[in-house]
């Protein structure tokens, strides 16, 4: 129970450093091992990781407004500050506003394990080994994730919670950026109030 209350306040307080970005459309390749990522003067290595998701994923999916991550983490090693491990649920979505609802333009879901190291300047994402998509999909997660696969899959596979978890990363951007939006809203679904 610590654990998931620790998670939880996780997330709700990594909303609060979310940052907006422009995008370019280009096709995503699931099996990259992306490129370093430095966050500079970043006194956490949360910061990193949402730089990360919005910079070097987000930029793959068709172009919106604002790009907003959600993610939720499983487990993190933090026993060696040159190899800081965190595993998680990543999520990235764009949006454009319309009205007060902002609306889903792209998106998806990068499961896995990112790789960050500490530096002068600040923290670092190194490496992303990313969930496969498809088939094969079973085999490496339970790969990448190993002992914590159990955990990841609860998560996962809990509509419910990870569409709350969504909810929360975008009320915090939207109050953080000064947004005028109260909603948010899935092409062909009807539009959900934020919390």
């Amino acid at each position: 129970m610590k654990k998931s209350f620790f998670s939880f306040a996780v997330l709700i307080l990594v909303g609060a450093n979310l940052i907006g970005c422009k995008n370019k459309p280009v096709n995503i390749n699931n099996d990259t091992k992306a490129d370093s990522v430095i966050v500079e003067n970043d006194t956490t290595y949360l910061s990193a990781i949402n730089y990360y998701l919005v910079n070097e994923i987000g930029k793959n999916y068709s172009s919106g407004k604002y790009c907003v991550p959600s993610y939720s983490i499983v487990a993190v090693n933090e026993s060696n500050a040159d190899s800081i491990l965190v595993w998680g649920d990543f999520w990235v979505f764009n949006y454009n506003l319309a009205g007060d609802t902002l609306k889903t333009v792209s998106g998806g879901s990068h499961p896995g394990l990112i790789y960050i190291c500490k530096t002068e300047k600040g923290y670092e994402v190194t490496r992303f080994d990313q969930v496969v998509d498809g088939a094969g999909n079973l085999e490496s997660a339970k790969k990448i994730f190993g002992d914590k696969y159990d955990a990841f899959h609860a998560f996962n596979s809990d509509e419910k919670k990870r569409e709350q978890t969504r909810a929360e990363f975008l009320s915090d951007y939207v109050k953080k950026q000064n947004i005028k939006a109260s909603m948010y809203q899935d092409e062909g679904w009807p539009a959900k109030k934020l919390p």
